[in-house]
This record gives structure tokens, C-alpha cells and sequence, in this order.
């Protein structure tokens, strides 16, 4: 394991090196950045980037938890505002990740997207996705994005987990600062799109990068199978498109996992 050339996360070196125009905070130590956020979101009024150097109760989809390092890994939420109500939030998350997966491509990184909201380097995890709501006074939702990125993989994560996760060495070698600069300015870019046009704007990106387009997958909920099919991308709303012996179907995020069928 290449040990990283670890440059000290500060607020300040994160805003003068990003273009997003949006106010930065980093913490040493807190349980969860996005629960951080969501208890603030009613006193916010403008967006905010939380960076943690460590991470103590990441949390990630479906209550699992993440567990992360200050030298393996960026945790951080942004804290972004939305007019109207949840129902504009359709495909968030997958848009979240076209905006992670072509900023690490301007870092020299290719990675696949899996449904709903993961980031996927040679077939294992990178980057999860996790977005929480909460209502705006006088309207709108607030809206918390977490994201945990995994740089480094020690071996010993990999045995607590019990699968192989993915990791990008090279990339921790990076200025932190200059990282999670360029990962800001992507995902703000990507909302203020996201805000004005939907999931509509970044479908056609998502599905360039589907990791399991053609693949047979099955979907379930709770350890129960609800559908099978092959994987046949998403829809303009962010739904999965699934091939079944009964024909095309769509299935909406939410606390449905997706893996790869057993052959």
C-alpha cells in the first residue's frame, strides 16, 4: 500500500482553490457529517460543505454503516437547497453520481455507476452515496449529500466488510485540498444543472457509464427477491429499466438493493 503524502485539510485551502462559490467547513472528528448538516439545515441560508478528517458513525444507504479513515478515505456532505418539494429529487442521487464519475475522470480515474447510488471501480465499491431531505422554512427542501471516497484499502477494512473494496492509491498521493476542491466544484455544477433541467440532463451520461448494462440482476427489499431481469439502464426520472420474461419494467429507488445475479 502506497502511503499517502497527507496535506492538511483546511477550509480555507478547499475555497481559494475551488470555483463553486460555496462556503467550506472541515472538522477533525464527528459521527456523521450529514446528520451534522441536517440538524443546522433550518438555520442555513446558503449552501455548505462539511469535511470531516475523521468519520466516526458514517452511515451509509439503508442504515448500513461506512466505515472510513482519515489517511484511506474523504468523507464530507454538502448541504444544497431545492425549491419545491421532494418530488424534484427524482434521480438525485444517480446525478450525484454522473457528477463524481466525470470528475474523477478529469483526475485520470474511469469508474462505473451501479444503481442507485454507487460508484464502482473494476466492479468493486469506490464511493457511496447517501441524501437525506429535510423541509426549508418558508419552503423548498433542504437537501444533505454525503459521499464517502475511498483512496486507500487496508487489508484489515477489507476483513471487517468481507468483500473487496476499490481503492485509488495514486489519487491519495493528491493535495487534499486540491481533491476535494475539484470534487466540490463538480457536484455544485452538477446541482445547479440537476435544479434547472432534472435528472432528464444527465440520464443519457448515467447510462454510458451503467457498470451492468446487459447484466442479470436481481432486485430486493428486506433479503426478499422482487424482480429479476437484466439491467437495461435508467430512465429519464432515474428509474432502472429491467428486462423480465414478462417484459420491460421500471423500478424506483429507494430501500431496494441490486446485485449480480449467482450463475
Amino acid at each position: 500500500m502506497i502511503a499517502p503524502l497527507l496535506t492538511p485539510m483546511t477550509a480555507l485551502d478547499i475555497g481559494a482553490r475551488s470555483q463553486a462559490g460555496v462556503a467550506v467547513e472541515v472538522v477533525e472528528t464527528t459521527g456523521s457529517t450529514n446528520a451534522d448538516l441536517l440538524a443546522r439545515a433550518a438555520s442555513l441560508d446558503a449552501p455548505l460543505l462539511l469535511v470531516a478528517r475523521n468519520q466516526t458513525a458514517g452511515r451509509g444507504r439503508a442504515g448500513r454503516s461506512w466505515l472510513s479513515s482519515s489517511e484511506g478515505s474523504l468523507t464530507f456532505s454538502l448541504a444544497w437547497k431545492f425549491d419545491g418539494g421532494v418530488q424534484r429529487l427524482a434521480g438525485l442521487p444517480l446525478a450525484v453520481g454522473v457528477a463524481l464519475a466525470e470528475t474523477l475522470d478529469t483526475l485520470g480515474v474511469q469508474v462505473g455507476l451501479k444503481w442507485p447510488n454507487d460508484v464502482l471501480r473494476d466492479g468493486d465499491k469506490l464511493a457511496g452515496i447517501l441524501i437525506e431531505t429535510q423541509g426549508a422554512p418558508g419552503g423548498g427542501v433542504w437537501t444533505v449529500i454525503g459521499i464517502g471516497l475511498n483512496l486507500l484499502m487496508p487489508d484489515e477494512t477489507e476483513a471487517l466488510l468481507g468483500r473487496s473494496i476499490a481503492s485509488l492509491p495514486w489519487l491519495a498521493r493528491m493535495d487534499r485540498n486540491a481533491l476535494m476542491a475539484a470534487l466540490l466544484d463538480g457536484l455544485a455544477g452538477a446541482l445547479r444543472e440537476f435544479d434547472g433541467a432534472g435528472f432528464k440532463a444527465f440520464s443519457a451520461r448515467w447510462n454510458r457509464r451503467h457498470a451492468w448494462q446487459g447484466e442479470t440482476v436481481v432486485i430486493l427489499d428486506a433479503g426478499k427477491v422482487l424482480h429479476e431481469g437484466a439491467a437495461a439502464g435508467v430512465d429519464d426520472t432515474g428509474r432502472l429499466l429491467l428486462d423480465t420474461h414478462e417484459g420491460r419494467i421500471t423500478v424506483l429507488a429507494g430501500d431496494v438493493s441490486l446485485r449480480m445475479k449467482a450463475s
